[in-house]
């Protein structure tokens, strides 16, 4: 019986090929980490990187995965603050201790250390990365393109 998710599987490759390197890079933890992060209705896609000999920026680790139905209820911003909760609990071995850069396509996240309101779901997430030492940078959605190729592209349809 022949494996019927391969198909899946080359979508995302493919627009990934499009985007950037496929070749990971080996992590020097004497540079500092870029991580971006993109949420979709569908999914997450974080994506680890460094900057290299070339001054550009070589991933390191990709991550993607797919939001359940109860999340894929919720608002725009709690499924992007997500992302971010899920890239930093994968990346902690790269991110914890090291100072990093954290980049979203989503302005209202900028707030995101100093998490104020009563929205208990944000405040939570914000007070379980305070471990962590980065500062959060808006980038265009159209400069995130590999992390928004992961978030979209990942995941098949539901057959039922």
């Amino acid at each position: 019986m022949p494996f019927s998710g391969l198909k899946s599987v080359r979508r995302p490759l493919a627009s990934l090929k499009q985007h950037s390197c496929l070749t990971l890079c080996t992590p020097d933890f004497g540079k500092p980490f870029l991580v971006t992060t993109d949420a979709s209705e569908r999914g997450v896609g974080p994506v680890l990187m460094q900057e290299g000999q070339d001054q550009e920026f070589h991933p390191v680790v990709f991550l993607s995965k797919k939001l359940s139905e109860r999340e894929s209820n919720w608002s725009v911003t709690e499924k992007e603050c997500y992302a971010i909760v899920y890239a930093l609990e994968k990346l902690r071995p790269y991110a914890w201790g090291w100072r990093f850069h954290l980049q979203t396509d989503h302005s209202a996240l900028q707030w995101f250390h100093t998490a104020t309101g009563n929205n208990k779901k944000l405040i939570q997430w914000s007070l379980a990365l305070q471990d962590f030492d980065f500062d959060i940078q808006h980038i265009s959605g159209t400069s995130n393109k590999v992390a928004d190729a992961l978030s979209r592209e990942s995941f098949p349809e539901s057959t039922g």
